[in-house]
C-alpha cells in the first residue's frame, strides 16, 4: 500500500523520539521512501546516524551545511512529500506550528508542505491537558492537520495519564488508512456550493443570511482529501480554501451562483448543494443609496431560480445529487418533500431548534436521509467532523453504484 509513497518524518525533542526509529523501519519495510527532518534538540534523544541508517537517506537538521554551503531546501522537500508525519510532536513544536513560527527546518518544511500533515503528540499529562496545548491542537485540526491521539499509560515523568505517543504500529495503520482513504473518490469530479448569496437593494444594502460557508468548505476539504477533483462555488464569505487543489469560483448573488453551477454541473459526477441561496431578490435594484424618508419603503421581491430543482431536472445518469435542508418546523417532513421534489439522492437535514446547529457556529447536528427514506441521525459535532460523516455516506453510495461492497 505504501510502495513508492514519499513520506517525511519530523522528529522533535521528546523522549519518545526513540519510537521514530521503529516507525521509519516499518515504513521502509512497506516500500515507502522516507526522509527525516529533526529539530536540533531531537539529536539529544536519538542520533541522526541511527535514523539515516534506517531510512537510507541523510538526515536534515540545519538549513545549510556551514562547511560546504549545501542547502536543505524546505520548499523542495515540501513539494516532494505525499505525507508529512511529525512524530513525536512536542507541545513546543505544536505551539509554533499553530502560530506559524518557522525557526527551524522542521517548521519551515511544515509551512511549505503541500501535502497533508499528521501529528503524533508526546508530552507529560499536565502539558497535554493544558488549555494552551488543547487550543493549539484545535487550531492545527482547523488547518486540516490530522492528530493521532496520544495514549494513556506510564510517562517519562513517572506519572500515569494521557500523553504517550501512539505506538509506531498504530501510526503505520493510520498512515495506511490515510492513503486508502485518499483513493476513495479518485477520478471523481465533485461540485460543491457554499455560503450565502447577497441580493443587492442598493450599493450599500442587500438581502442575505447568516451562513458562514463553514459546512460547505469543510465538505470541499474532505472531498479533496479523499482524492476527488473539487470545484467549489462560494458565495461572499471570509474563508480561505486550505488545499490548492480545490478550484474555487467566487460569486455574490443567487443569479451568479445559478449560472456558474449550471455551467459546471454537466462535468460533475457528484453535486453537493450546501449553499444557503436566497429564495428572493429585489425586483428593482437602486444604483444609488436609498435615503431615509418619512414614509415606509416597500420592496417588491421576485423568486430566484431554484438551483437544486434545476439540477434535479438536468441530472444525468449516474450523477449523485446531495442537498441541504435547514428547517425550523416539520423538519423531516419538509426534508423528504424537498428530496423527492428536487430529485435528490441524499438530503442533509438540520434544524435551527437544535442548539449548536445551523449558521454562525463551528458545530452542526444533522440527519442524513436518502431516497429509501433511511434516516441516520448524527450527534452534534464540529462541522469538519460532520463533513467526514457526509462524505462517508457519499462514498458508500458511490461504491453501491459501482457494485462494490
Amino acid at each position: 500500500m505504501l510502495k513508492g509513497k514519499h513520506i517525511i518524518i519530523g522528529v522533535t525533542g521528546s523522549i519518545a523520539a526513540y519510537k521514530a526509529a521503529s516507525l521509519v523501519r516499518l515504513l521502509v519495510k512497506e516500500g515507502a521512501e522516507v526522509r527525516i527532518v529533526m529539530t536540533p534538540l531531537a539529536k539529544a534523544f536519538i542520533t541522526p546516524l541511527t535514523l539515516a541508517t534506517l531510512s537510507k537517506n541523510p538526515i536534515m537538521v540545519d538549513f545549510y551545511n556551514p562547511e560546504n554551503g549545501d542547502w536543505n531546501s524546505h520548499v523542495s522537500l515540501g513539494l516532494w512529500a505525499d505525507l508529512y508525519v511529525v512524530a513525536p510532536a512536542t507541545a513546543n513544536t505544536m505551539g509554533k506550528m499553530a502560530a506559524g513560527i518557522a525557526d527551524n527546518l522542521l517548521l519551515t518544511t511544515y509551512l511549505s508542505a503541500k501535502c497533508p500533515v499528521m501529528i503524533a503528540p508526546a508530552m507529560d499529562l499536565d502539558m497535554y491537558r493544558h488549555p494552551a496545548t488543547q487550543k493549539n491542537m484545535e487550531i492545527l485540526r482547523g488547518y486540516g492537520n490530522l492528530i493521532i491521539e496520544p495514549e494513556e499509560g506510564e510517562l517519562a515523568s513517572g506519572l500515569s495519564g494521557k500523553g504517550r505517543m501512539a505506538e509506531p504500529e498504530e501510526i503505520l495503520e493510520e498512515i495506511g488508512a490515510f492513503f486508502a482513504k485518499a483513493r476513495e473518490l479518485k477520478g471523481k469530479k465533485v461540485l460543491v456550493t457554499a455560503g450565502p448569496t447577497y441580493e443587492q437593494i442598493d450599493p450599500v444594502r442587500f438581502i442575505g443570511n447568516h451562513s458562514t460557508g463553514k459546512m460547505g468548505f469543510s465538505l470541499a476539504e474532505e472531498l479533496a482529501e479523499r482524492g476527488a477533483e473539487v470545484t467549489l462555488v462560494a458565495g461572499p464569505v471570509q474563508l480561505k480554501t486550505l488545499r490548492t487543489s480545490i478550484r474555487r469560483i467566487d460569486v455574490v448573488s443567487a443569479a451568479e451562483m445559478y449560472e456558474e453551477v449550471i455551467r459546471e454541473a454537466p462535468e460533475a459526477d457528484i453535486i453537493i448543494s450546501c449553499a444557503a441561496v436566497a429564495d428572493f431578490t429585489p425586483k428593482e435594484k437602486s444604483g444609488v443609496k436609498l435615503k431615509r424618508g418619512k414614509e415606509s419603503l416597500c420592496l417588491e421581491l421576485l423568486p430566484t431560480r431554484d438551483i437544486a430543482a434545476e439540477l434535479g431536472k438536468k441530472k444525468k445518469e449516474g450523477q449523485l445529487l446531495v442537498g441541504f435542508a435547514l428547517e425550523t418546523n416539520d423538519e423531516t417532513c419538509n426534508a423528504l418533500s424537498k428530496l423527492k421534489k428536487k430529485n435528490l439522492d441524499l438530503i442533509v437535514l438540520n434544524s435551527l431548534r437544535d442548539e449548536g446547529a445551523g449558521f454562525g457556529v463551528d458545530t452542526n447536528k444533522v440527519t442524513l436521509i436518502d431516497r429509501s427514506e433511511r434516516a441516520e441521525i448524527l450527534d452534534l459535532k464540529l462541522k469538519s467532523e460532520v463533513a467526514v460523516d457526509i462524505v462517508d455516506r457519499i462514498v458508500e453510495m458511490v461504491k453501491k453504484q459501482n457494485g462494490e461492497k
